[in-house]
């Protein structure tokens, strides 16, 4: 008998969230190829909100090690879960321990700066820069107790430095409140739910530092900033 075969091996419970069944492949033939002779994974996986929720409210069966993220996600309203985002949180109550990696198509200053602020994932990465090397590179990272940013996340956020900025719909609800439009009736205008309106107008609020204000303050700190007019 060899010595690999008396190794015993490290177990470790991985979660998979994303709505696109081959990325989902792609991350598991990467997973399964990662340093084999040390480690055993168990993969779970989910293709949106509501099958995620489920599987990791359910501590009973698993407490994840490593969760793979996707931001964009369909979402499970009736427990207010919208995006990867609100799944990291979710991971968060129930499997402190567990190390978040999200990965996204976004590349909004906005967005990711308020994720790391909310989340302070493990690892995170634009979808543009994957590849199967990058993929495996960022999983060695994170699995070392490591924090890893991809590329185009570290040059976006070297660049900005204190600059501001904020994409259509935040600009959008921001215009609608300056013009007394209360919050509810903003969905009318602005093609998204009530509850990922509200949540942004949280992040705004985050961002410009006017978490004790009202929409009024909200609007004045976002006119200083030259965010709308």
């Amino acid at each position: 008998m060899t010595t690999e075969s008396l190794q015993v091996k490290l177990k470790k419970n991985i979660l998979i969230v994303d709505d696109h069944p081959f990325i989902i492949q792609g991350y598991k033939n990467a997973i399964t190829r990662y340093n084999p002779v040390e480690y055993d994974f168990s993969i779970s996986e989910a293709k949106d909100c509501e099958s995620a929720y489920e599987l990791i409210t359910n501590t009973d069966d698993l407490v994840f090690d490593v969760a793979f993220l996707d931001i964009s996600m369909p979402p499970y309203e009736e427990k207010g879960l919208h995006s990867g985002e609100d799944l990291a949180k979710l991971i968060l109550q129930y499997m402190p321990n567990c190390k978040i990696i999200m990965l996204t198509m976004f590349t909004e200053f906005l967005k990711l700066k308020t994720l790391i602020n909310k989340v302070n994932p493990r690892g995170l990465v634009i979808k543009n820069d994957l590849t199967f090397d990058e993929l495996l590179n960022t999983f060695d990272k994170v699995i070392n107790d490591e924090i890893y940013y991809s590329k185009s996340i570290l040059e976006m956020l070297g660049s900005h430095d204190n600059s501001i900025e904020i994409d259509l719909f935040d600009k959008q609800i921001l215009f609608h409140l300056s013009k007394g439009t209360k919050i509810q009736d903003i969905p009318q205008f602005v093609p998204i739910s009530l509850n990922a309106i509200e949540s942004r107008k949280t992040n705004l609020k985050e961002l410009l530092e006017v978490i004790e204000g009202d929409d009024t303050d909200l609007v004045k700190a976002a006119k200083n900033k030259g965010l709308i007019f």
